[in-house]
């Protein structure tokens, strides 16, 4: 059976080690990604789910003020058979332990972190956030204390990084002017090094002399640490690309939202990575179980004559799922054959362990349905 082949999301969960969910911002991902945590967990898995978004939304959907770098056990009910972990990444604490891990003595790591490239770097989400999310799933990866990693990433663009993010650090510490700037230059290259120093001097007019100074530094004092980030990016790309992984993708049924899980499919596809499943979330309810039986056609005369605003209020509901399945229609194969499930708007907020169990209990049971039929 193929990932493809699954009729329940809970296949998929219970079939892999790591999870990552993928989709635009305001569509519930962060929810939906605890509450796939809290299901497995009650279903036996020992599960540590961490989001690499810089917003806060994790903490508040468990519940809790505020998560850290390290595994935060989550309190489930006497039923759940398995464990709970979560964490938010800390981008500098995760930085400074993967200079530690490869750095060759004490000197070489003091040099790095007293660095003023270094410090701005460990303080800016954007020049590390997707390079140190990657290290710290590769810590999770083999904590002998989980079975099942599930990643929140931030919303798509922030998760193509993340997902692209082995194959350019692969690149980059591949790059020439990289390597010459971190290790002696022999002598039948000297003229490679004036083209690289001429460079620098011209740089150094525009950004100043002491950037630059500071940036070779930089550069030079991870010598001998940069064969450990290849390898571990090399790690990385393999694990994303294995049978082990699996892609969710979370929309709703907004048409800017279908368009941006349409596209972000495209491009994962563009990468070699495929989306399992597409959970639509927030879909209006569905208050008749069957196709014959609508308040479109519902005898006036069965409700009382003092509640005509309700059946216009329903007729009302009825119209606007039925636009949004229209929707659908119009994007669905954008999925490119990933099957697809909707779930229904809670009608409530989600910011416990128990609401999300609940949660979890319908993403479980709700059926996939094919997306290209």
């Amino acid at each position: 059976m193929t990932d493809r082949d699954v009729t329940r999301l809970s296949q998929l969960v219970e079939s892999k080690k790591t999870i990552v969910t993928v989709g635009p911002g305001g569509v519930g991902k962060t929810t939906i990604s605890a509450a796939i945590a809290v299901e497995a967990a009650y279903k036996g898995r020992n599960v540590a789910v961490v989001t690499i978004d810089p917003a806060k939304r994790l903490a508040g959907a468990l519940g809790l003020k505020t998560l850290s770098n390290n595994p935060t056990p989550i309190k489930l009910g006497a039923q759940a058979t398995g464990t709970l972990h979560a964490l938010m990444l800390d981008v500098q604490e995760t930085f400074e332990q993967m200079v530690r891990n490869y750095a060759s003595s004490q000197e070489q790591i003091d040099d790095i972190f007293s660095n003023k490239i270094y410090q701005n770097l460990a303080q800016s989400l954007s020049g590390t956030q997707e390079y140190m999310a990657m290290e710290r799933l590769w810590e999770l990866h083999n904590d002998e204390r989980f079975d099942l990693i599930v990643v929140d990433t931030p919303p798509s663009v922030g998760a193509l990084d993340f997902l692209e993010a082995p194959k350019r650090l692969v690149s980059f510490l591949d790059n020439r002017v990289f390597q010459l700037l971190i290790k002696p230059v022999p002598l039948y290259l000297k003229p490679v090094s004036l083209a690289t120093r001429t460079l620098l001097k011209t740089i150094s007019k525009v950004v100043g002399s002491e950037v630059v100074a500071d940036a070779v530094e930089f550069f030079r004092a991870f010598s001998g640490i940069e064969e450990g980030f290849k390898v571990r990016a090399q790690e990385i790309q393999a694990l994303l690309s294995s049978q082990d992984t699996g892609f969710i993708g979370v929309s709703s049924l907004q048409a800017l939202a279908l368009a941006e899980i349409v596209e972000l499919i495209r491009r994962l596809s563009e990468t070699g990575l495929t989306i399992d499943v597409v959970t639509l979330n927030r879909v209006t309810p569905q208050f008749f179980s069957s196709q014959n039986s609508s308040p479109l056609n519902i005898d006036p005369k069965q409700l009382s004559s003092s509640l005509p605003i309700l059946r216009s209020n329903l007729e009302l509901v009825a119209k606007t799922r039925e636009h949004e399945l229209r929707r659908l229609e119009k994007y669905r194969y954008g999925f490119k054959g990933a099957p697809y499930l909707l779930l229904e708007n809670q009608g409530q907020e989600v910011a416990t362990s128990s609401s999300l169990k609940r949660l979890g209990d319908q993403l479980f049971i709700v059926p996939l349905a094919p997306s290209n039929s």
